[in-house]
């Protein structure tokens, strides 16, 4: 294979060498490799991994880049692979983990991406769910060993991922496998989905007996971690106090025009809520059954990508499947997005959470579907799996910076209100709750970790953020709680949505005035997604240089 420069080799090689250290791995870039095996989550595990990266780190920062490509590339790749180290080398790799993000719903989640096609596929899909019971105890195991340390765990998130397990042992890697294998044919997946839940039954049980007792009571992480992790999220440097108070003005400002709204849909309504609930009941907006919740959003889906390409977008054919699913029981109560593999043989695809409920209210599924398929998280990552000249390996299947890639999903919900999307009230009341919702994760998230107090002057808590989510953000109860533990479980990354549309709203309105008529919005989108994820502070600069071509 001929590569464009050392740099660009040494990303490919990278890639290949840290998935032959992670069969899950494999399975995300699609090469078929270790597709019978799971993770090693030891800490010596980690230690190889961890092993391999600085040596790669090295040879990075002596190689000399040859151009502007190249040099954005080495700077992305020097940039992630620091920060995935210093998560190592402090133990928060081990510490920090929650229902979103944690070995035991990583493990659960792999099998839905695996190829599903052949005899070989289902013998691997046996193979690795014999697998589970190892991979959970290199897990516990790794866990204890820093607990010695005096590094644990927060109580609630234990509690979320014991709970989560015990759905996966209640029957949950079976349902799975009829899903499936509907007619039985392979009778080794169904026969060892049971031990992979006796698996998350003895995990359960151990995180319960063993673990939670030991578990840090404090939910907050405090200033100096919280800077740590908002930094890796948001590849910025960020003044939080700022950010803070930045937050709880742009939420006040998307209350006032909810009211405005409010008005229109349920006049005299005394609470956000009371307009929310109305919404819900809505018999226009409902949609009943699972098999219709999950028709709506494909053609929804596909109806946007027919509508972005050739006016807004450039959309390759090669992307423009993204397939909507039903997430699987047991996932957090947010929608979310998967990237096509390496090659594009198993497309993006967007997930619904049914939370164990047999309907779905389209009100506020619209500018999330925008959010999470296109022009939001498909269109950014399938464009960047297939910029394969542009972007080195690294780029491509690496360098996720959540303040760059969830800054880009809510630019784009913005982007459709600014193109009359969400012209009907209803509608518009989703977008706007949607917004809300991403101002008060601001507020919340950073007034928890750092202590600041809220409207009332009391320090913020889970109490008050799941009823400021459910009052001001119309969340319901289940989901502002679930949002609320979230934010306490992966501290920084809640703000990077919010923080990143405000880098991607100023990156586009300096460009317009920088360069005037000759300024075009699809070119200014075409370039901001194909030059790759990356940090907000270097983005802002790369696109401070745009020249409009």
């Amino acid at each position: 294979m001929t590569f464009r420069s050392p740099i660009f080799e040494l990303s490919h090689t990278y890639i290949d060498d840290e998935a032959a250290l992670s069969p899950m791995g494999c399975t995300y870039l699609g090469n078929g490799l270790n597709q019978d095996k799971l993770d090693d989550f030891s800490i010596a595990g980690a230690a190889v991994s961890a092993d391999l990266t600085r040596k790669t780190l090295k040879k990075l920062l002596e190689l000399k880049p040859i151009d502007e490509i190249d040099r954005i590339a080495q700077t992305v790749m020097q940039e992630r692979l620091e920060s995935s180290l210093a998560l190592h080398d402090s133990q928060e790799s081990f510490v920090l983990w929650n229902v979103l993000t944690s070995p035991p719903s990583n493990v659960r989640s792999i099998f839905e991406l695996m190829p599903k096609s052949t005899d070989k596929d289902f013998d691997n899909i046996a193979k690795r769910l014999a697998a589970v019971d190892g991979a959970y105890r290199s897990w516990t195991g790794a866990i204890m060993e820093v607990a010695k340390g005096g590094k644990t765990t927060a109580q609630r998130q234990v509690r979320g991922v014991i709970e989560q397990l015990s759905n996966y042992a209640n029957g949950g890697f079976s349902a799975m496998c009829k899903n499936f294998d509907a007619a039985g044919k392979y009778p080794a997946i169904h026969e060892n989905a049971k031990l992979a839940e006796k698996a998350a039954a003895e995990t359960a049980e151990f995180l319960k007996n063993q673990y939670l007792p030991i578990a840090n009571p404090e939910d907050a992480v405090g200033a100096d971690r919280y800077a740590v992790w908002a930094r890796y999220f948001t590849g910025a440097k960020l003044d939080l106090r700022a950010t803070y108070e930045w937050g709880m003005a742009d939420l006040k400002a998307i209350n006032a025009r909810m009211w405005e709204i409010a008005e229109q849909i349920k006049p005299g309504a005394k609470t956000l809520r009371e307009v929310a609930d109305h919404l819900d009941k809505d018999p226009k907006y409902v949609i009943k059954g699972k098999e219709n919740v999950v028709k709506f959003l494909q053609d929804f889906t596909d109806a946007a990508i027919a509508r972005m390409d050739g006016e807004y977008f450039e959309i390759d054919d090669r992307i423009k499947i993204c397939e909507a699913r039903l997430a699987p029981e047991g996932s957090a109560s947010a929608p979310y997005y998967n990237p096509p593999s390496e090659d594009l043989s198993r497309p993006g695809t967007t997930w619904i959470p049914m939370l164990g409920k047999d309907e779905a209210s389209s009100w506020h599924l619209v500018s999330t579907w925008y959010h999470e398929a296109v022009p939001g998280h498909h269109l950014q990552c399938a464009t960047v799996a297939i910029e394969k000249e542009r972007l080195s390996r690294f780029q491509i299947n690496g360098a996720w910076i959540s303040g760059y890639g969830e800054g880009w999903a809510l630019y784009a919900e913005r982007f459709m209100n600014e193109l009359g999307a969400f012209d009907e009230p209803g509608i518009e009341m989703g977008y706007l709750s949607a917004q809300a919702l991403r101002a008060a994760r601001i507020v919340v998230d950073i007034g928890m970790h750092l202590g600041y107090t809220d409207f009332d002057g009391t320090v913020w808590n889970a109490e008050s953020s799941r009823k400021l989510l459910n009052e001001q953000a119309l969340l319901d109860e289940d989901h502002s709680r679930s949002e609320t533990d979230r934010y306490l479980g992966w501290p920084g990354q809640a703000i990077s949505y919010k923080v990143g549309e405000r880098v991607w709203m100023k990156a586009r309105e300096d460009a317009k005035a920088r360069l005037g008529s000759a300024f075009s919005l699809k070119k200014f989108h075409t370039y901001a997604l194909k030059i790759g994820p990356m940090g907000l502070d270097p983005f802002a600069i790369e696109l401070a240089r745009w020249d409009g071509k």
